[in-house]
């Protein structure tokens, strides 16, 4: 065990409390049999994940045909997905300040280097470290929920709903964990969907190029709700992320679903 110090941001209030946490740095480090499944949580610096492994009935997994509209979305989608994040191009640079001034506007940032950027809930004071899990995609879904609700990004990110606990889930590593559960569960890395959940995505996504970032959005809700109902502290992450998912997924499967919008989580969206 090793002294740790956590930010937490609570009521539009900083708290820094210090405590006994495991040398991996966070729960999300924990790789279980259950990520192996692709169920879990699993971000930590210096990790390889093992979440992508193949498994051996990945080859008896139905297929769906696509139509030429959704082979091409899936394929826009799948180039977003293959970029890393890179910290010496431009563009992923104002990405990243962009970020920063859309979470707190009123504080100027003294670089894309520095400890200010642990008050957003990175591990450290270089967030190009966390995005191993995610890629540059996990900064673009925060920047589009940031900019698109701004209201309930800030309340994640201040921590302003609900009875919180004293050990609240980081939320910038969150949102990266978040990206790459989505990933998964959809299965985006496939040539085609082979689950009926990825394949009721694809629909929307040739309906609404940016029906990944939407759903990311609604999945980050969800989760936060989740933990608020699980009465959830930091060791219990990885239950919550599994509930999210299996709540995701029965609401992606629901009867007369026509559009993004119309699932119920959307709703928790402000």
């Amino acid at each position: 065990m090793i002294e740790a110090t956590h930010s937490l941001l609570s009521g539009g209030s900083r708290r820094v409390l210090t405590g006994a946490i495991p040398a991996i740095q966070l729960l999300f480090c924990i790789v279980t049999a259950e990520a192996v499944a692709g169920s879990a949580a699993w971000l930590g610096r210096g990790l390889s994940c093992v979440c992508a492994q193949r498994r051996e009935s990945d080859d008896a997994r139905p297929s769906f045909d696509l139509t030429p509209a959704q082979e091409e979305c899936l394929q826009k989608l799948q180039n977003r997905i293959d970029i890393p994040y890179d910290g010496s191009v431009p563009e992923h640079q104002e990405a990243l300040r962009a970020l920063w001034n859309a979470a707190f506007p009123e504080e100027e940032l003294h670089g894309l280097i520095s400890e200010q950027w642990k008050e957003m809930g990175w591990q450290g004071k270089d967030p190009s470290t966390d995005f191993r899990g995610g890629g540059f995609i996990s900064l673009e879904n925060l920047l589009f929920f940031a900019r698109n609700f701004p209201k309930s990004f800030q309340d994640l990110l201040r921590k302003q709903e609900g009875d919180r606990s004293v050990w609240e889930y980081p939320f910038a590593v969150a949102g990266v964990n978040i990206t790459f559960m989505l990933i998964q569960m959809l299965d985006l890395e496939a040539v085609k969907p082979r689950t009926m959940v990825g394949a009721m995505f694809l629909k929307f996504l040739a309906e609404n190029e940016s029906a990944f970032d939407l759903l990311y959005c609604i999945t980050f809700k969800l989760m936060d709700h989740q933990w608020l109902t699980m009465r959830a502290s930091y060791m219990d992450f990885n239950a919550v992320m599994k509930a999210t998912r299996r709540q995701l997924e029965k609401e992606l499967l629901a009867e007369d679903l026509t559009r993004l919008e119309d699932l119920p989580s959307y709703k928790l969206l402000t």
